[in-house]
């Protein structure tokens, strides 16, 4: 059958309305709305609810709508073609799809061809519905399409409402340390290079407050912009192919949206820390010393924190204790007896943890050794090189221990074991990236491969609760902690780190801290005020773990700063049960422990711009102080919920305006009725049975 104005279509008739078979449609029903467009209606089934794409030919659109609302929808054709629904790159220019020249449905696929603004080029199309989903598939094709250096897809943020997901973003205004929208759209994000060797944590996935999605299956590097100069749209390309590959997500809350991508990233396999790791925070010396900690300052660190008491249950010396980067051996001038540091260090009940990285600098004894015996990856450039990658410690650059070369690997291994037994090391915060894109793969390997190699190495060594800092779609199954990276010291950077943990627990990692409660970006120089450690300890001891740094007993601060951030660290561990509760849900099935409020509660609109309140498990909500004052609006879910501080119960869905909360106070509050209330109100000494 042909439809007016397509060149080439294959629609059976008993897919079109009005066909004969339309007493009993095919599961999905294609129409012809009009020689215009072409409409895909999914019915509900499985739990999803239907939906209908609306592909709009002249020119090319896809609009997605649910109960006769649109819910997503690509751009249209604009004289500019980096802003048009599907776009490319080759020699250097931009090219877009214009409008749709032929079209054919066959078991259960609308493939079509797509014209482009150059006429050496045309898009194949591909558009499979299902239950909650459809998958997008194509291909630039023609004589250069060897040429093609991205593809991406432009929508429009508005017709979905609020986004989020990603994790970490880059932005204008100091993202990812000191800025994180929340929602996306509410900002400026523009990264560039987000990928699997990304030392940032990120996943291609976003999703909206009008319950669809988008994940961008691929494990080339991406550019991402969302709202980009105020731009009102969201780009998401792939660099690096010809080939776009993707699905949008269709469902009736957010929350499903978010199941459908686990189901797909898939659930950590185990939980990778230690029951006790989620008790206490780990300690680590960075934003205390920097580079400059010695054996000296280090000792006292951690007599100042055990002597007054506050809880941890590792301390790591960060960067600074390598004699040269590379060479893993403790610089003799600054710590003369490391193994007895390492005994007074367990003397005083914490365990030991060093930095550590597979980046080795030209010059060092282990780059001669590993270049010679071919540890290193290889140069793109030149194959008979070593790849050199720059980075912060290294002018000359670096050589990465290759983890497909098992002898590279087992190398390495043996450094980091002989570190433990010569030391008494008892785990390591593994820094810096992997892999590098300058470098050659081994034949066979992806730049995903060696992100899940390094998984894999690092899951042979006590990581004491703080995970990687490398993450794509697939990692969630490996059940390692999860954290933003360095931050600033001030509030800014506090509400980043929010905004940050709420980020990645909803992409997967249902095991978040923030980084360094304080902050460590410009510390010691600059650290953080009291009121910005104090209230960022109050917040992170409402999450799954602490990671801790800057010491509230540093002669800067007062007596109440010690008693106030011991308070916190406390509050944390007698919520550990509760915490400990929720992990076998988060194996099972990737629910997140720290999640938006509207994750349970779609239908409260005001949750949906909130970066400073989530509800930890299903019972209880946090809502702490994340500016410099002592009152704060606190959103209320529906419910009946037993506000802690004032001793009262709360009926919800309500706003507490200018809520009050002294330096002392955590506003909290415990949802009555629910099979974890009795515990978290005895954990909150509130004297209830």
């Amino acid at each position: 059958m042909t439809i007016a104005g397509l060149s080439t279509v294959l629609i059976p008739a008993s897919l079109l309305a009005g066909g004969s078979a339309a007493a009993a449609p095919e599961s999905p029903r294609v129409t012809q709305a009009s020689d215009a467009s072409i409409t895909i209606t999914e019915p509900a089934q499985d739990g999803s609810p239907a939906y209908t794409i609306t592909v709009n030919k002249a020119p090319f659109r896809i609009t997605t709508s649910r109960g006769g609302r649109t819910v997503l929808a690509t751009t249209t054709q604009s004289a500019s073609a980096s802003s048009s629904p599907v776009t490319f790159t080759a020699g250097g220019s931009t090219y877009a799809a214009t409008r749709v020249t032929g079209s054919r449905w066959t078991q259960g696929k609308l493939t079509l061809s797509l014209a482009t603004t150059d006429p050496g080029y045309h898009v194949t199309y591909n558009l499979t519905p299902k239950a909650g989903q459809y998958q997008v598939a194509w291909t630039v094709t023609g004589d250069s399409a060897g040429s093609v250096d991205a593809v991406g897809e432009n929508y429009v943020l508005s017709s979905a409402g609020y986004w989020y997901g990603q994790g970490l973003t880059t932005t204008p205004q100091g993202g990812p340390i000191e800025d994180q929208p929340w929602p996306l759209n509410a900002g400026d994000v523009d990264n560039e290079g987000m990928g699997p060797s990304s030392h940032d944590r990120n996943n291609p996935f976003w999703y909206t407050s009008s319950s669809t999605g988008l994940w961008v299956n691929t494990n080339n590097d991406m550019n991402v912009q969302i709202n980009h100069g105020q731009s009102g749209l969201g780009s998401f390309a792939v660099t690096g192919t010809n080939s776009y590959n993707s699905t949008v997500f269709v469902e009736s809350t957010p929350r499903s949206v978010y199941g459908d991508y686990v189901a797909i990233a898939g659930t950590p396999q185990h939980l990778d820390d230690p029951e006790a790791y989620f008790r206490t925070p780990t300690w680590n010396t960075w934003a205390e010393f920097n580079t400059n900690v010695t054996e000296d300052n280090f000792l006292a660190y951690v007599h100042q924190l055990a002597d007054n008491h506050i809880p941890g249950h590792a301390i790591q010396i960060d960067d600074g204790w390598n004699s040269n980067y590379g060479d893993y051996t403790f610089d003799s001038t600054k710590f003369p007896t490391p193994k007895a540091m390492s005994d007074e260090v367990h003397k005083l009940g914490f365990d030991l943890g060093l930095w550590m990285t597979l980046w080795i600098n030209k010059g060092t004894k282990n780059f001669d050794y590993a270049k010679e015996h071919g540890y290193f990856f290889k140069s793109k450039a030149n194959p008979d090189d070593v790849c050199l990658v720059p980075w912060w410690n290294g002018e000359q650059g670096a050589g990465i221990v290759d983890l497909a070369n098992p002898d590279a690997r087992a190398w390495f291994s043996g450094i980091m074991h002989n570190l433990m037994t010569t030391y008494g090391v008892d785990g390591f915060k593994f820094d810096t990236r992997f892999y590098a894109p300058s470098c050659a793969p081994d034949a066979g390997y992806t730049t995903r491969d060696y992100l899940e190699l390094a998984h894999q190495f690092a899951d042979d060594f006590d990581m004491q609760g703080l995970g990687l800092t490398a993450a794509w779609t697939g990692t969630q199954r490996y059940g390692f902690a999860m954290r933003d990276n360095d931050k600033g010291t001030d509030w800014h950077s506090y509400q980043a780190a929010l905004a940050q943990v709420l980020s990645l627990s909803t992409v997967g990692y249902p095991f978040v801290e923030t980084d360094m409660i304080g902050g460590s970006s410009g510390a010691p120089e600059n650290p953080p005020t009291k009121e910005v450690l104090v209230r960022w300890a109050q917040a992170a001891a409402l999450m799954p773990l602490e990671y801790a740094s800057t010491s509230p007993a540093n002669p800067r601060y007062d007596k109440e700063t010690i008693d106030l951030y011991r308070a916190a660290m406390t509050l944390h561990e007698r919520l550990t049960p509760y915490i400990l509760k929720q992990v076998p849900r988060a194996v099972k099935t990737g629910e997140p422990i720290m999640k938006p409020i509207f994750f349970d509660f779609p239908d409260d609109k005001a949750s949906y711009t909130l970066s400073n309140e989530w509800l930890l498990g299903d019972s209880l909500l946090a809502a702490p102080v994340d500016s410099d004052t002592t009152t704060r609006d606190v959103d209320v879910p529906a419910g009946q919920w037993y506000d802690v501080a004032r001793q009262r119960v709360v009926h919800g869905p309500t706003t507490l305006r200018a809520y009050g909360a002294n330096l002392a106070q955590v506003p909290m509050f415990v949802r009555l009725g629910t099979p974890d209330t009795g515990m978290l109100m005895r954990a909150l000494h509130t004297g209830a049975k």
